[in-house]
């Protein structure tokens, strides 16, 4: 956070000290005005390069790997975790349904299945604690 702040105090100050440099060679006459937006569009153009390749490097995170031994210790089905992972992307119960070809109401069921194996009351907070478990 230091470094941003510092970083982006840097860039106003370098902006600031252009404008004045500009001022000072266009009264005294030795620049004109063309020529000084010019080099003042080359710099930033220069900065925000920079920025955009910082910001596009890859965060490295590490991905964690599923926990299948904890899966087994909750005593869940492999439809109960197919519906979990479904739940996780956001899908509802009716196109959860659609996708596993089954009805509704099973979907239902094993989503209340789920939410009393993982202790959960809400199907968000389902997510959570499995994702704390590192099964999805």
């Amino acid at each position: 956070m230091k470094k941003t702040i510092l970083v982006f105090g840097m860039l106003i100050l370098a902006l600031l000290l252009l404008f004045q440099l500009s001022k000072y060679a266009v009264i005294s006459g030795d620049f004109q005005v063309e020529y000084i937006m010019a080099i003042i569009a080359v710099i930033f153009l220069v900065i925000g390069l920079f920025i955009n390749k910082r910001a596009q490097k890859p965060s490295h995170v590490p991905k964690q790997e599923i926990d299948f031994k904890k899966i087994e210790e909750l005593g869940l089905s492999k439809r109960e975790y197919e519906v979990l992972k479904e739940i996780a992307l956001g899908l509802s119960n009716q196109e959860i349904a659609e996708k596993l070809f089954v009805s509704e109401s099973t979907i239902k069921t094993h989503v209340s299945n789920l939410l009393v194996k993982l202790d959960a009351k809400r199907r968000t907070q389902a997510i959570q604690v499995s994702k704390s478990l590192n099964i999805i």
